[in-house]
């Protein structure tokens, strides 16, 4: 199944979803424990990153210092697509807004400030509407 490639078509069908929760960025020497269902994991040499909702990574024990909302582009984008995530970074970066993308199969996903996340979806929604 082939995803788009158009940015323009990508930036006005991009459908932003908040998902429920807070999300945060922690890592383990091995493997992922058990208990914990990760949204993202991401092998590094120094460990194992894993995106967890807070209150798995309370429940572990396990330190962070980043509380994040996801948002998901509904959009599906193709791997080899060129632009998205530079206009979406460049976007929230114009307004003082970090972003960690993500990007999936199917969809690209957004890490943004927890408490900026309806700023985040008001600044994505007019990016789409500008393009």
């Amino acid at each position: 199944m082939t995803g788009e490639r158009d940015l323009q078509v990508l930036l006005r069908g991009m459908r932003p979803e908040l998902h429920d929760g807070r999300y945060v960025f922690t890592t383990v020497p091995g493997a992922v424990p058990a208990g914990l269902a990760p949204v993202v994991t991401v092998a590094e040499p120094e460990g194992l990153t894993l995106v967890v909702r807070q209150e798995e990574a309370d429940r572990q024990g396990l330190d962070y210092d980043y509380l994040a909302a996801w948002i998901t582009l509904r959009v599906h984008s193709a791997l080899d697509a060129v632009g998205l995530t530079a206009a979406v970074a460049t976007a929230l970066a114009d307004a003082g807004l970090s972003c960690n993308v993500v990007a999936g199969f199917h969809h690209d996903h957004l890490f943004v400030p927890h408490a900026a996340a309806d700023e985040v979806l008001r600044r994505l929604g007019a990016l789409a509407e500008r393009a």
